[in-house]
């Protein structure tokens, strides 16, 4: 497929679904519901003819054992036709933002012309596995020829082997948890407590200004809630726009009970929650009358040792991104940067502000960059408004395409990290 390399990949439009703390009013919804109700309105808002989709590609992280391939279950939405090709991924928290980078090599290749791309997952609803000798029993079980044998089989389980297994959020590698990799970022990184609750007083506030001022609630498509679907969620539910210091100061720390500083407060909450976006190629947005809010003009990915500090991924992968793009930090008008803990936040802007991070890292002479708080993260981030794995990066980059529309700017950045010690960086241009 030669001759496509000039192509250019536009993003159209973008939709969620609200973002609800997981046991809460999204608790009786699959991540395939979720997934298909982010999809179905973004067909319906940006009218679309389903039978321009060439591609589908999903993210999830912690993946339903019914339904693993989460976006061809999307792509059977009544209103497609059957024939689209789907696939789901996983990079983590990174995940949608890795469905939306390979939607682009697609489209740049020649394989697609229109391809929808997100994530989704619901941690309401995670598997629950048995133990390794209930699950060879279970299966011995129903292999028996007569019910004498079934329950003679069954009759060697013990009362251990009925404990459940749930997923850990940690790191198969060195079995830390994120929280606990974010608790050590905090220490060897000298950043406080008080820093870290700043920073996640200012994501409710300005998640908090973005809701009411309507342009985060543009980007969500109602929910009617099930069972009774009476109710309808409208907006995120983890934003505490009455949040003051006073009352994160009175939290205790979670992972290291005595001498932490990451709280429930200033860390992002287990997350529902969905994200689709629509990408096309420039000639065919033109061709059937869209209009592109931006263009991806680079991406990047990274990975660090886990062992060592395990969300420093985007300190890697940010500057690279930017190379690829051609352009410096200083030409960034607005950065969305995924706040899985303040820590992680404010560990990732202190290496791209160092010289001698850069210089030791990188091998550079001069640091990635000077943060502008006045142009980052500026309707929130994670912290507030949730993390629902697969679906972060989905959100993240509706947001930053929308605010460079209306702020008509001309380069945004995107920065994720992810467990693993993964990063992800995109860089989006409006012309």
């Amino acid at each position: 497929m030669s001759g496509h390399a000039g192509r250019r990949v536009a993003v159209i439009a973008g939709c969620r679904t609200p973002f609800a703390k997981a046991g809460t009013a999204l608790r009786d919804a699959s991540a395939v519901d979720l997934a298909k109700h982010a999809t179905r309105e973004l067909l319906t808002r940006a009218e679309v003819d389903p039978q321009e989709i060439d591609q589908i590609i999903f993210g999830q992280v912690v993946p339903s054992v019914l339904a693993p391939n989460v976006a061809r279950e999307v792509s059977l939405l009544p209103q497609l036709p059957k024939d689209i090709p789907a696939y789901s991924l996983n990079r983590a928290c990174a995940s949608a933002n890795q469905a939306i980078a390979d939607a682009h090599d697609q489209i740049v290749l020649g394989h697609a012309d229109v391809v929808i791309a997100g994530g989704t997952e619901a941690l309401s609803d995670i598997p629950i596995l048995h133990s390794k000798r209930f699950a060879r029993l279970l299966v011995e079980a129903n292999r028996a020829k007569s019910i004498g044998q079934r329950i003679g089989v069954m009759a060697r389980a013990r009362p251990r082997d009925l404990v459940p297994v749930t997923p850990a959020i940690a790191e198969p590698s060195t079995g830390e948890t994120m929280g606990q990799s974010a608790e050590k970022m905090a220490k060897e990184n000298g950043i406080s407590r008080e820093a870290q609750d700043r920073y996640a007083l200012r994501s409710h506030q300005l998640a908090a200004q973005g809701t009411a001022d309507g342009r985060l609630t543009a980007e969500i498509a109602p929910f009617f809630v099930p069972p009774g679907f009476d109710i309808v969620l409208t907006a995120d539910n983890g934003i505490r726009p009455d949040s003051t210091l006073a009352q994160m100061a009175q939290l205790g720390p979670v992972f290291d009970r005595r001498y932490g500083t990451v709280t429930a407060a200033n860390a992002s909450p287990l997350t529902d929650g969905a994200s689709a976006v629509l990408l096309m190629s420039d000639e065919a947005a033109r061709a059937l009358g869209y209009e592109s809010l931006a263009y991806i003009r680079s991406y990047a990915v990274a990975a660090v040792d886990p062992g060592e500090q395990l969300l420093m991924g985007p300190a890697f992968a940010v500057p690279r991104a930017l190379e690829r793009a051609g352009i410096v930090w200083k030409e960034l008008a607005l950065v969305e940067m995924h706040e899985a803990f303040a820590s992680q936040v404010l560990s990732n802007i202190q290496a791209f502000e160092s010289k001698r991070w850069a210089e030791e890292k990188l091998g550079r002479a001069e640091p990635v960059g000077q943060v502008d708080w006045d142009t980052l993260n500026v309707m929130g981030g994670s912290i507030a408004i949730g993390h629902p794995f697969g679906a972060t990066g989905g959100r993240i980059t509706i947001t930053l395409a929308n605010e460079m529309r209306r702020r008509d700017v001309e380069f945004g950045l995107i920065s994720v990290c992810a467990q693993g010690g993964m990063g992800f960086a995109m860089v989006l241009q409006r012309s």
